[in-house]
């Protein structure tokens, strides 16, 4: 097994199954897995699941302008950089040991790949209008996503930031009856045109904790939904897409969040 490498919490361990993984550990959880050989090798589904939207947002091969908000050791910008080669990506992570960590010990990320440390909130408050193809948000604090990065003012700063025919995607994590994810989607209805999520079939049905995959679009008829449909069948853990009148039904009722709701000063993000 390859060695493990750790600092204030945070661990980089190999993988004993696959001798080039590696997986990014925070306080004993899993926050990122990495292949130092193969970076088209994604070992999570909900990433698996983003990386299906990455491939058919734009034509295969096609440059894309990425934000990348939370970055753990840049499975998806080196996905990206190896699919989408002349990629401008920028990510955004909070946690200066992290990106210390990932620096230090994997390999460099693939050419036109930015890191900030920032906070994800504040770096799409400062981005400029319309710079963006994708924004991609996998933001967690101690495995809950802070409530200035999940209201309807965090998801009209990620449409503002977005070009006409971007894409946004968010990784949820929820456990049964999924009451989070429901206010989530209601959330991004409140700003977008079309929306739609992919998830294991277990987890709909309220059998199990895991994560679910929100995509968002401008405009109706923007998101591939039933390319994805059939790539989320085929996955190793077979997904399901909720989209138009089932995505209804799964809301039911569900309110979108606000900074007031969630408990978030107004023009501020937690420190």
């Amino acid at each position: 097994m390859p060695g493990m490498h750790s600092v204030d919490g945070l661990e980089l361990v190999g993988d004993p199954g696959r001798p080039s993984g590696r997986t990014l550990l925070a306080d004993g959880v899993a926050q990122s897995y990495v292949d130092v050989a193969d970076p088209r090798h994604l070992h999570f589904e909900y990433v698996r699941r983003m990386a299906a939207l990455v491939d058919l947002a734009a034509p295969p091969g096609a440059p894309v302008d990425a934000l990348h908000l939370g970055g753990g050791a840049l499975t998806l910008p080196r996905y990206v950089g190896a699919t989408r080669p002349g990629s401008a990506q920028l990510v955004v992570e909070r946690d200066a040991d992290v990106v210390d960590l990932v620096r230090r010990e994997l390999p460099p990320p693939p050419p036109g790949v930015r890191v900030e440390v920032a906070d994800a909130r504040d770096a799409v408050t400062a981005a400029p209008p319309a710079g963006y193809d994708l924004v991609l948000a996998d933001v967690y604090r101690a495995a809950r996503m802070p409530g200035h990065v999940a209201s309807v003012e965090f998801a009209a700063e990620v449409a503002r930031v977005l070009r006409p025919d971007g894409i946004a995607l968010v990784n949820v994590t929820d456990l049964p009856p999924l009451v989070f994810t429901r206010a989530r989607v209601a959330t991004l209805r409140a700003m977008f045109a079309e929306v739609c999520l992919v998830a294991d079939r277990r987890m709909l049905r309220g059998r199990r904790y895991g994560n679910v995959v929100l995509a968002a679009a401008h405009r109706a008829g923007r998101l591939p939904v039933g390319r994805l449909a059939a790539r989320a069948a085929r996955d190793p853990v077979p997904g399901q897409v909720l989209h138009g009148a089932a995505l209804d039904a799964f809301v039911a009722g569900a309110r979108p969040g606000t900074d007031a709701s969630l408990g978030v000063a107004r023009g501020t993000a937690p420190s």
